[in-house]
């Protein structure tokens, strides 16, 4: 039997499809053999000599004459700083101007690397450059929201291959963050708690959709998955935004986010995947009903009719397996 499962934190509503379930194994998808890529592509934009394709830098973590994560202005990027700031309202219609930021964060010199093969200090420092980069956009004025986010593999929406994550910053709150906070706030106001940490301590306690625990995070399959293998990772002290992370737990952050990625890449042979950095909007930190986390989504299924006309969304992974299948890989 089918059962309709709903996601607290979100309020969306899914469908684990258990008379369609697959395996953990049958999502793994056939890829064509591919030549191994590169240490260096001289038409890279983002390999070390090649810096003069990049828009300007932002910021960069140096070592001697050579970097380790550089941050730049995205070329391409859909909003930019020196728009002015202009709203719009004509009768039904809104309208603002594109300002806003748009980097890229080269996360190693490597173009053949990514995060499951990094060693640890490496991710390390990509997790140092997102906060360093999160908490300068923070003080522009007119930014309201800061999304970090990841991109892997074509399916994702990558169009580079060497490895790399994304920020943007908007002057308007988007309508699903706002929603989520609108759900923690009903929680809170019901209850008095923090929903994202009522959510932690039940999976802690029941322990069948934990992945990996650390000192100060914990990766789980959520009860009610978007998606097969979807997965969050949560901090274990309360904090509303990842502006708040201090270094022993960017330690231990690096360390998490690479052994849960790592299950993916050794588990469903490198699947590509999103993962996105969820936080308070920047003028609203430091509440009580809202907790920062980070959310992956392997594209190892894809939407469909249903999903597009409904909103809601149906997985044909049972959670509680998935979480078994990833526990159980042995990361190299």
């Amino acid at each position: 039997m089918s059962e309709l499962r709903c996601n607290l934190i979100s309020r969306e509503w899914v469908i684990i499809a258990t008379e369609r379930a697959k395996r953990p194994h049958d999502f793994i998808k056939t890829k064509n053999k591919a030549e191994p890529l590169p240490n260096y592509k001289n038409d890279c934009p983002f390999c070390p000599g090649n810096e003069k394709l990049t828009p300007s830098e932002t910021f960069a973590l140096r070592e001697k004459n050579s970097w380790k994560v550089r941050a730049v202005n995205n070329k391409f990027g859909a909003l930019a700083q020196d728009e002015p700031l202009v709203r719009k309202i004509q009768g039904l219609y809104s309208s603002m101007s594109g300002f806003g930021i748009a980097e890229v964060i080269i996360e190693n010199p490597k173009h053949n690397t990514c995060l499951p093969l990094m060693d640890i200090k490496e991710i390390e420092e990509v997790v140092r450059v997102y906060k360093i980069r999160y908490t300068e956009v923070e003080k522009i004025k007119g930014i309201e929201s800061i999304i970090i986010f990841k991109n892997h593999g074509p399916s994702a929406g990558t169009s580079l291959e060497h490895p790399h994550s994304q920020l943007i910053a908007t002057p308007i709150v988007p309508p699903q963050s706002r929603s989520r906070i609108e759900q923690a706030v009903t929680y809170f106001d019901l209850t008095g708690q923090c929903i994202f940490c009522r959510t932690l301590s039940d999976e802690l306690n029941a322990k069948e959709r934990i992945i990996v625990e650390t000192e100060n995070f914990v990766s789980f399959v959520p009860f009610a998955a978007l998606s097969p293998f979807h997965m969050w990772i949560f901090p274990k002290r309360h904090s509303s935004s990842f502006a708040d992370i201090n270094e022993g737990e960017i330690r231990d952050f690096a360390k998490i986010l690479k052994e849960t990625v790592s299950r993916l890449y050794y588990g469903l042979d490198n699947p590509d995947y999103n993962y996105t950095i969820r936080s308070m909007p920047v003028n609203e930190n430091g509440k009580e009903y809202y907790h920062w986390y980070l959310s992956i989504i392997p594209r190892v299924s894809q939407p469909a009719g249903f999903e597009l006309g409904s909103g809601m969304f149906i997985n044909t992974a049972l959670p509680e397996e998935s979480a078994k299948f990833l526990r159980e890989v042995k990361p190299a």
